[in-house]
């Protein structure tokens, strides 16, 4: 990748780690978020009475 600023790396340029921080933390975020999630939708429906 050709840029403009002869310092900076191909990583820096598009604001990535080399050790994938960024998927580490998309992927985590977005499984608790799931969970928390089904979670809610457990308990909400374990609570609910025995309705018709």
């Amino acid at each position: 990748m050709k840029t403009k600023d002869t310092h900076k790396t191909t990583d820096e340029v598009r604001q990535a780690t080399g050790q994938k921080t960024n998927l580490r933390v998309l992927v985590i975020s977005s499984t608790l978020i799931v969970v928390a999630f089904a979670a809610i939708y457990l308990i909400y429906t374990m609570t609910q009475s025995g309705a018709a």
